[in-house]
Order: structure tokens, then sequence, then C-alpha cells
């Protein structure tokens, strides 16, 4: 895109009309820019998302919770296992005699129970007081009747053998480390709307009377004049009232087009001002600027997001209810038939059979492996329901510039007069081009090099930038001039036909176009354009072959979207979008019957990834972005959004199966510790319930473990 040297070909209908004022060289010289921080305007308060925060953060204070009670209760468990009669016999040792040793397995085995199991009693406790039974309420009752029973036979009470202190501990330590794992996934950090406050410095030059005057922003009222310097973020939204610099804003707009910023124009806060220092008054600071704005609507549309009850949850209410009404039965028949005896230990056997080993890892099992595999795939998953979700995702929504372009300028055309070849016109325009460091000078210089043997190049003297024209220099003695439009009518020159017939074109997609003219005669031209990356086309491909809709969003004017879009193959395009109406498109989307997927990297996307059934950043995107997508591409490359299509459907199914597993073994595994076929000569006692336990949570782990066989590499799923 132009720079201030080069104009601007498609004004920007804000700015028109305005005079450009001049250049503010009483300023006093550029600095870096101010460190960003976290102003008090700008943190979370109940009208920006407060209650998120703290639900994400409560995510992460359960996980170290459970991750160290895990810690400590496998530490306890590991000499209840060895001490136990039973394990011993299994594994062919002989344990240890000395005085006390009786008293390992039942004094470890209640510290566990009762530091380890605490969260799951005191869930148990809360579900049952809701009516609400489920994993927390099984695995309670699971534990207790364990305890209870081991305690009992431990004491020598009523002369049962039911001596489960090393089953006890082993599924206090699997619970633990499911519920860790589980917490680990679901611990979304919700750092969107800090990573937006992040955007404003700490302070603002205020201009007074008696000179410039470093304030905190938080002080700055409207009406305060301020100097924004060169490299420097906008403190406040304001009016420039003296000054012109180029103003990127691509962190409210997304695009990669810096745009020119004068006298009368408005400027937004958090954007920079990149070559030239302007003064600026006040016209709203803290909750009432745009980046406030785009706060809050992060905030809403992370609230609005749906919230599935997870499926261990709804298998374990059903475990519950089964397990408890087979358990009752049990007692009662064998009750009726006059052994209390066998009553006991069948109601025992039940009760520790239907444990949810395999339940409890049934679920976070898969998403740890697979947001695991993901990672070294360069996907980070954030948020599970995310990866859930995006198997029923039938159109994936990009952001055009920066993810399905590269967002930065490129060489994409070149036109030379008869006897000019395009390599000459080239090499011309990077010599004057060679001084200058802004964006669209380096991308000829960089076609250049590209292009044009070094042999073949040449050097420019007297470099001079003209303001809203382009740049000079001499070459060979001779003028040369690289600019836009305003140029062309300086120079008073006719560009010929056959220039402008291709130029036209250009203009016609969306081209930034500088001619190149050798003292006042048009030598040719040159196209500048944000280029399409080649993954882009194969990205759209593969999820047209997947049956997947590809739709795209941007700000930028409705021939380049459409030239982007026609060169794709995109089957729908939102152009001319505004930051605020981003968000609006998804939900249309939405409305329309379409589970969306939206993928963007700038942070007027960031409500809009919010919104979505799934949000995707590009990882080179804002912080903010980051934050409120469920789902971060490390790399930029859109075709890593098919490596998430696959690992949800790969996820999915192993956690079906796994449920299945987990709740077929108990349907089938229960009925028989409870002794229906007991007149038959098979019954399973404890210790064989306990085994058969354990082999239903291998066949779970080991199922999950298949995951990591599942090939993420975006470039093979692109070509399948």
């Amino acid at each position: 895109m132009p720079h201030p040297e080069y104009g601007h070909p498609h004004p920007d209908p804000a700015s028109a009309g305005h005079d450009p004022g001049a250049d503010v060289h009483s300023l006093p010289p550029p600095q870096p820019a101010v460190r960003a921080g976290h102003p008090a305007d700008l943190r979370p308060s109940e009208h920006t998302g407060h209650e998120q925060h703290d639900r994400h953060a409560g995510h992460g204070a359960h996980g170290e919770m459970f991750r160290r009670r895990f810690w400590v209760s496998l530490v306890l468990a590991i000499p209840v296992v060895l001490f136990s009669h039973m394990v011993a016999e299994l594994l062919g040792y002989t344990m240890p005699d000395f005085p006390g040793a009786m008293w390992i397995p039942p004094v470890l085995g209640t510290a566990i129970f009762v530091y380890g199991g605490a969260p799951f009693l005191t869930g148990g406790w809360t579900e049952l007081r809701s009516r609400r039974p489920g994993m927390m309420l099984l695995i309670a009752m699971a534990i207790s009747v364990a305890f209870i029973a081991s305690w009992i036979t431990t004491l020598g009470l009523g002369g049962f053998d039911l001596d489960f202190w090393w089953e006890l501990a082993l599924l206090i330590v699997i619970m633990l480390l499911g519920h860790w794992l589980e917490m680990r996934a679901l611990g979304s950090a919700s750092g969107a709307l800090e990573a937006l406050a992040a955007m404003l410095p700490d302070t603002a030059e205020k201009i007074t009377d008696d000179g410039h005057r470093e304030v905190p922003i938080s002080d700055l009222t409207r009406g305060d004049l301020v100097l924004v310097r060169a490299g420097a973020r906008v403190p406040a939204d304001g009016t420039v009232t003296d000054g012109r610099a180029e103003v990127d804003e691509s962190m409210i707009t997304g695009e990669s087009k810096a745009v020119t910023r004068q006298v009368g124009d408005r400027v937004v806060a958090g954007t920079v001002a990149t070559d030239s220092a302007l003064r600026v008054q006040v016209t709203a600071v803290g909750e009432d600027t745009a980046l406030a704005g785009i706060q809050r609507m992060v905030a809403a549309a992370q609230a609005s997001s749906s919230r599935a009850q997870a499926l261990a949850d709804k298998a374990a209410a059903f475990l519950f209810y089964f397990a408890t009404i087979a358990a009752i039965l049990t007692f009662a028949i064998w009750s009726l038939l006059g052994n209390l005896d066998e009553a006991v230990v069948r109601t025992v056997t039940v009760l520790v059979i239907a444990c949810p080993h395999a339940l409890g890892l049934a679920i976070p099992l898969v998403i740890a492996i697979s947001t695991e595999r993901a990672a070294m795939a360069g996907v980070l998953v954030k948020d599970r329901l995310a990866l859930e979700r995006m198997r029923t995702v039938d159109v994936v929504l990009f952001d055009k510039t920066g993810t399905l372009t590269q967002g930065r300028h490129q060489v994409t055309g070149v036109v030379a007069t008869t006897g000019t070849s395009e390599e000459e016109l080239l090499a011309l325009a990077a010599a004057v081009e060679a001084d200058s460091e802004h964006p669209v000078a380096r991308a000829i210089v960089a076609a250049t090099d590209d292009r044009v043997p070094a042999t073949e190049r040449i050097a420019a003297t007297d470099f001079r930038s003209v303001p809203g024209r382009g740049v000079r220099a001499l070459v060979g003695g001779t003028e040369v001039t690289v600019g836009g439009p305003a140029m062309l009518g300086d120079l008073r020159s006719s560009v010929p036909a056959d220039i402008t017939a291709v130029t036209e074109r250009w203009v016609a997609r969306g081209a930034s176009v500088l001619h190149v003219a050798e003292a006042d005669r048009v030598l040719g031209a040159v196209a500048l354009e944000d280029a399409v990356r080649e993954e882009s086309r194969q990205a759209v491909d593969a999820l047209h072959a997947r049956g997947v809709k590809v739709a795209m969003i941007t700000g930028d004017a409705r021939q380049v979207a459409d030239a982007v879009a026609a060169d794709l193959g995109i089957d729908e395009v939102f152009a001319e979008v505004l930051p605020e109406h981003k968000d609006a498109k998804v939900t249309e989307l939405q409305q329309r019957g379409h589970t969306v997927a939206m993928v963007g990297d700038g942070v007027n996307d960031a409500p809009a990834l919010a919104r979505a059934d799934v949000g995707v950043a590009i990882g080179a995107g804002t912080d903010v972005a980051i934050e409120s997508a469920g789902v971060v591409l490390a790399a930029n490359d859109p075709r890593a959004v098919l490596s998430i299509i696959e690992l949800s459907h790969a996820s999915y199914r192993k956690m079906w199966q796994n449920l299945l597993w987990a709740t077929g073994y108990n349907i089938i595994a229960v009925p028989l510790a409870g002794g229906v076929l007991a007149f038959a000569g098979v019954a399973i006692s404890p210790a064989v319930a306990a085994i058969l336990m354990s082999v239903s949570t291998i066949v779970v782990a080991l199922n999950a473990q298949l995951l990591r066989r599942l090939d993420l590499d975006p470039t093979y799923l692109a070509r399948t």
C-alpha cells in the first residue's frame, strides 16, 4: 500500500476534504513506543467479562488441587499396594513382616480416603443435595463402601473378608489423575480481556501550556491534547489537530494497509503512528473507547457460548442408577435366600466392580492425548468443547488478511513501455526505493532480488521523499520518480494507453499501483497486493472435498474481496465489514442453520472468534485473537484447519468407544457380580471384580493411545 510519499490510490472517505496541514517540525525527536501495560480503565469489570475470568481461573485452581492431591495420594498408595496380601499372592512375593506392618494399609488407606477422596465425597454430597447424581456421587459411593468394608474386615467385625485397601487407594489415585487431566483440558486461559487492555500504553504525553508532561492514561479527560510520537501507540480515541502520519490500525481493522491520518481525522486508542508524530485531542477515554467496545463484545460473545454437558457425566448418571439398583436388588435377593454373608459380599462386589475407573478416564484421557497430539502438529486446543464441535462444522469462515493472504505487500504485476523490459523497470524502481524502509519499498526491492540478476542492478543517489507524492532519486544523473496518482499530476505527463489498459485491470481488482517515471516520461507501473497463500488454495479445495463450505470475511473493498474469492473458489464473501459487525456475520450464518468455525488473527476478529461455534486463531495473530479462540494454529497455515477436523472426528470416535466399553463392561459385569449365574457355579469374587475393573481401565487407556497414530500433517491431509 502506498505510504505517505506515494499517496493513496483510493482515498479514505473519512479523510476526504481535509487540509493535509503542515509537518510537525516543532515536535521533539521520536522515541520508542511506550511499553504496553494494563491500565485501570480497561481492567475487567462486571461489564467486561469478570465472571468469565473468574470461571476460567477456577478451572486452573481446581486443576492444581487435583494435581497436588494426586501426587500425595500416589506416594501413599505405593506402600498400601505393596503390603496388600492379595497383590503379594498375585505377584508372588513375600511381604515384609515387622511389628505394625498390618496397619500400614488401613492407616495410609484412611489418609488417602480422607485427603485424596475429599473432592469426590464433597462433590458426591453436592450432587445428592441437588438431586443430579453423576460421576462424583458414584465415586463417593464406591470409595465409601470400600472404606467401610475394609475397616470392618481389619477390625475383625462380622467375620467378613472384605479387604479392599489397595483397590480403594488405586481407585482414588486414578480418579484424581483423571480429574486433573480433565481440569487441564477445561482450563482455557481467559486472557482475551487482559490482552485487549495491554494494547494501551501505561502513560500518555499530555501537552499543556507549560510543555509536555507524562501522565497515566487514567488521568486523561476529554479535550486534553496529547502528543503521539512516531512508533508510539495512541493512548485514547481522539481527533488529529496537527501532523500527518501513516497509522497502523491492524489491531482494530485486522487489515495490513496502514492508513494516512491527518488534521481532522479520527484516531483510535491502541493504534500506532508508524512514521511521524501527531497531536491528538482526546474525544473518548476508558470505557467509551472503541477498544473498550471490542472488549465488551468479546465478553458478551464468550458469555453467550453454549455449554454442552460432558458425555461422561451422562454415562455416570446412568451407571449410578444402574449400579445402585443392582446393589439393592442383590442385597435384597440374597437376604431373602437366607444368606446374609453372601448378600454383603455380593453387594460390595457389585459396587466395587461398578467403580468407574474406566469411565473416569474415558473422556479425560482421550482429551489429554488428542491435545498433546494436536500440539505436536502445531495445533493448540484450548477448549475441549471446541474440539468436539469441530466435527459438526459445515462452514469455515476465514478472515482474509493474514489468514488466507500473507498480510504483507508483494509485487504481483509489472508493465513497461516499449523499449523497456520489466526487469529494467524493476531494477530502476528498486534503485530509487533502496533507501526507504517502508513495506512497499521492501516489496519492490525483494521482487527485484528475485527477478533481476545482480549484475543488472543499478544504484541511485540523492534520495528524497515527497510526502503525498512518492520518492525520487538520481540514477545516472537523471531524476527517477516512483509514486502514486498525485505524482502523475505533478509530472503533467500522459500515461501510455497500453500501460493504462493494464493498470485499470489492476485497480479493478483492488491492487495498489505505482508508476515509474524518468524525468517527465512514464516508463511503466508496478502492482502491489496482499498475495494469496498457496496453502489457502489447498485448504479450500480440501474442505470442499470434505463437504465443508468456505466463506471469507474482510474489511477490504468489494472488488478486492471478490478477486481473492474468485482465485480461491470461495463459496460466500462478506466484504467491507466494519470491525463491530464481524461477529454479526457469524450470527447470520448460524441463524441460517450452519455450524461455523471462524479463523482469524486480528483484534477485530476476537468477538467473531468467541461467537463462532469454534474459534480458530492463527498463532502469529494478536494476543487477543488467540485468547478469544478455542483452538490456536501455531503456524500461519490455513490447512491446519483440516488437522482440527480430522482430530475432532478421531477423538470423538475414541470417546464414544471408551464410553461404550466402560458402560457396556458394567452392564455385563455387574449382574455377574450380583450372582445371577451363581446357580451354575459362576460367581465373581471381590478380588476378581477388582482385577476386571483394572482390565477395563487398561482397555480404555490402550484404545486412547491409538490416537497417537493419527497423521495430522496438513500437507498430507490437503492431498487426501
